[in-house]
């Protein structure tokens, strides 16, 4: 294979792509940059979801009573990936592929049976630790037998493809430090963001869509509501804002929201936020530029945040807790709080808010940031000579 010759890429994405949600983005924007530089991709996913323009679609067969949405374990995995890897193995005959991109543990689990029957390389798209996901989700606890169990599944999977690309260089290093994964096969593919659709909009209008007033102060979020992902402490920096400064508004974007609105209305701020349920991708741009500053109190440290991407490329400040994964991606831009310091994390927002200043300054330096250092254009070209590097060393394997 030359070094100009398009790539048959099957992606397996075992979640109900696509879903408005960090995870799908970056599929979504993988798989559409590779199409621009002329390679084929197909994506072999779950039955929910909904498909996105110009990159083809493969589902796996229906199941009525499955609809979850939400990010997270659940018991209904396994035969959900048996049906997918069925669908995977049938699309394999008819595509040809080249190589197996595979998101996710459970992805990359299923690529390596592909590889076992076939013969195809596999890369594994590393977005987090499994056991720490089901642990940020409640699934068990720590000392727990299933905890001991997930970490065996998860050694094996870790070592079954032959070059994984992580999303931060905190997974890098928790794969070659804690897992002990060879270096050479482990490459640091953090997220990306297309600023042509990411962009600031005018403002009024997205306030008037979403019915805030024009001369409040915004401080918006968007991303699921969790509270791995912050948003209970949010929550809490919402009640001590409303103390200090009454005038300020949220808005809150994302899903399951139901529980937050409840939660929200019991705590005495609801008059300060505005949920809008999930918000779709084409959207998630024009209700950003409604903000006047953005917050980030993710929580989990093993996973990637891509949010933050959206964030500065719709020219927005952004405050986050202080690790390395929000350094990587914020740089000398961002604005750092102790992690889980909700005090201090609402006495940063109020004092950011207020400096109109700074605010500005920050606006045009994120943007420029995100336009510089963080377009899909020049992550897939990283991810195709990731792809050709595995693909020789799987020919000299094979010699």
């Amino acid at each position: 294979m030359t070094e100009e010759a398009f790539l048959r890429i099957l992606m397996i994405a075992p979640t109900p792509y696509f879903s408005d949600r960090g995870c799908h983005v970056r599929i979504y924007e993988e798989a559409r940059a590779l199409t621009k530089l002329g390679h084929e991709v197909c994506i072999v996913t779950y039955h929910l979801g909904r498909d996105m323009p110009g990159v083809r679609v493969v589902r796996s067969p229906r199941i009525p009573w499955y609809n979850k949405l939400e990010a997270g374990p659940s018991w209904h995995k396994p035969y959900l990936d048996i049906l997918l890897l069925w669908k995977v193995l049938s699309e394999v005959r008819s595509f040809r592929p080249h190589l197996i991109h595979a998101h996710l543990h459970e992805g990359a689990l299923i690529g390596s049976f592909v590889k076992l029957l076939h013969g195809i390389p596999l890369l594994f798209d590393y977005q987090g630790s499994l056991s720490g996901e089901s642990l940020n989700h409640g699934f068990f606890s720590e000392k727990s037998l299933l905890m001991k169990l997930f970490k065996v599944i998860e050694q094996f999977i870790n070592n079954r493809a032959e070059f994984i690309v992580t999303s931060s260089e905190s997974g890098q290093q928790d794969l070659i430090g804690e897992w002990g994964i060879s270096p050479k096969k482990v490459f640091n593919l953090i997220d990306g963001v297309d600023t042509d659709i990411f962009r600031p909009y005018p403002r009024s209008a997205a306030r008037h869509a979403l019915d805030i007033p024009e001369d409040s102060k915004l401080i918006v979020y968007l991303g699921l509501l969790n509270r791995y992902q912050g948003v209970d402490l949010l929550m809490d920096v919402i009640v001590r804002i409303k103390s200090q400064n009454p005038g300020i508004h949220f808005l809150l974007m994302g899903f399951p929201d139901e529980e937050y609105r409840r939660k929200a209305e019991g705590m005495g701020i609801k008059d300060e936020i505005t949920f809008t349920g999930r918000v779709n991708y084409d959207s998630a741009p024009i209700y950003l530029s409604a903000g006047d500053i953005a917050v980030s109190p993710k929580l989990a440290l093993t996973e990637a945040n891509g949010k933050l991407f959206n964030y500065m490329a719709c020219g927005l400040p952004t405050i986050v807790f202080d690790n390395q994964i929000n350094r990587e991606i914020l740089g000398e831009d961002g604005i750092y709080v102790e992690h889980g310091n909700a005090a201090l994390l609402a006495e940063t927002l109020l004092s950011t808010i207020h400096n109109s200043a700074r605010m500005n300054s920050l606006s045009k330096s994120v943007r420029e940031r995100a336009i510089r250092m963080h377009s899909w254009s020049a992550r897939a070209q990283l991810l195709v000579s990731c792809y050709r590097t595995m693909l020789v060393s799987s020919q000299d394997t094979n010699l």
